[in-house]
């Protein structure tokens, strides 16, 4: 049966993981996983998952099954912390939400329920877009455009293109959008912008699907979730995708959450079944050990102190790395304008350098990034700073 299937080559993130594993070089510099480290180069379990960890294990009695729609407290923790105390569309009973497998699980769960709800939907992605938002939409039997999003002269977004390309789109189209921290770009829309983009999607009838993966990475918490919380008061659908996976460091808990808002609780129910579902055929029952550790850092109080002022520490060390960075490499390189990188937000940004001179840094200053040059700010450490400017350099000039 199988002797007829063909070799495919490793997906381009997993082989740039194994080739800097190999790399023997003390000097190497990994820039290309998407994971958040400290200053020392790891990726360390939070405090406050530590803690809660630890109660978990000390007083759970069961390893029965949670249900298809997952932990109930974790479900409606992450309510409040996606829209905020007392939404209105949470108030009014418009939203559903349903664990899931991290934020990929989340979003293919989305893309099965818009399917099951009109088939020939087309989703329209920012080009360009998270690379795996492909095969978890496309994968599920909808089709994929593509709007223009970034801007690679300015580091900023297109935003004249994009929303000119949207308002060519026939109602009911669905368009995926970045709330905050846009991988792979770190170019991200400002308020007065996405109001812009609410009026575009009610004039023309659009749905919008919200993918959330780095909630307080970009400029905190309650701003990074400004979208969703905006389009939600004022819109009769909408569909979000988070994942806990960078701001809880829960990557390999596999730990997210999809939020369906409604029209009204009638209409919510209903999706509700849908989404169990759906969640029923393709994982049965989600895992519920992260889950159950973010309803505890979420529901007692200093738990959730202690993850605020972890998030927070995160965040600042990002944005530090960004003005330092920028800063190095107009000492080394001043004739190229890097200032763009202080600017964007979250963990990536597009570096602005060709293929040949990525895999140049990989070969020759052995400083790994994916060859469309997008880099993991957070893969950045303060002694390396400088190395990895002046290697910069040395390649532009070449």
């Amino acid at each position: 049966m199988f002797e007829k299937l063909e070799l495919i080559s490793a997906d381009a993130i997993l082989g740039l993981m194994a080739a800097f594993r190999a790399d023997p070089d003390p000097r190497k510099v990994d820039l290309g996983v998407g994971v958040f480290r400290d200053d020392r180069g790891e990726t360390p379990v939070l405090a406050s998952v530590r803690t809660a960890e630890q109660a978990l294990v000390a007083e759970q009695t069961t390893k029965t099954y949670v249900g298809p729609s997952g932990n109930p407290g974790f479900n409606q923790q992450m309510e409040q912390l996606v829209f905020g105390a007392g939404h209105p569309a949470v108030k009014a009973g418009r939203v559903r939400t349903v664990q899931a497998p991290g934020g990929c699980g989340a979003l293919r769960l989305g893309a099965e329920l818009i399917r099951a709800a009109a088939p020939d939907s087309v989703v329209h992605v920012s080009t360009p877009t998270w690379a795996n938002h492909v095969p978890l939409l496309g994968n599920s039997g909808l089709k994929l455009e593509r709007y223009p999003y970034f801007d690679a002269q300015t580091g900023g977004v297109q935003f004249g293109a994009m929303m000119a390309a949207l308002e060519k789109l026939p109602p009911r189209a669905v368009v995926l959008l970045h709330a905050s921290c846009h991988n792979p770009t770190g170019a991200d829309l400002s308020q007065d912008e996405w109001r812009a983009v609410l009026e575009l999607v009610k004039r023309r009838s659009l749905l919008p699907f919200i993918d959330m993966a780095y909630q307080g990475l970009g400029e905190g918490a309650d701003a990074d979730a400004f979208a969703i919380r905006l389009f939600s008061a004022e819109l009769p659908e909408l569909v979000c995708a988070v994942s806990c996976s960078k701001n809880f460091g829960l990557y390999r808990e596999r730990t997210g959450s999809l939020h369906v808002i409604n029209e009204g609780a009638k209409a919510a129910d209903a999706t509700l079944s849908q989404l169990v579902r759906l969640a029923r055929g393709m994982w049965s029952m989600p895992p519920d050990h992260g889950a159950e550790i973010v309803r505890r850092i979420l529901s007692e109080a200093a738990l959730r102190e202690s993850w605020a002022r972890e998030l927070e520490a995160m965040r600042t060390r990002i944005t530090g790395l960004r003005h330092e960075l920028v800063r190095q490499l107009r000492a080394q390189c001043p004739q190229r304008d890097f200032s763009f990188i202080a600017r964007q937000r979250g963990m990536f940004s597009f570096f602005g350098i060709t293929t040949e001179q990525v895999r140049r840094m990989r070969a020759e200053h052995h400083i790994y990034m994916t060859d469309d040059s997008r880099i993991n700010i957070a893969g950045l450490r303060a002694e390396n700073l400088e190395y990895v400017a002046r290697a910069t350099a040395q390649v532009l000039a070449a």
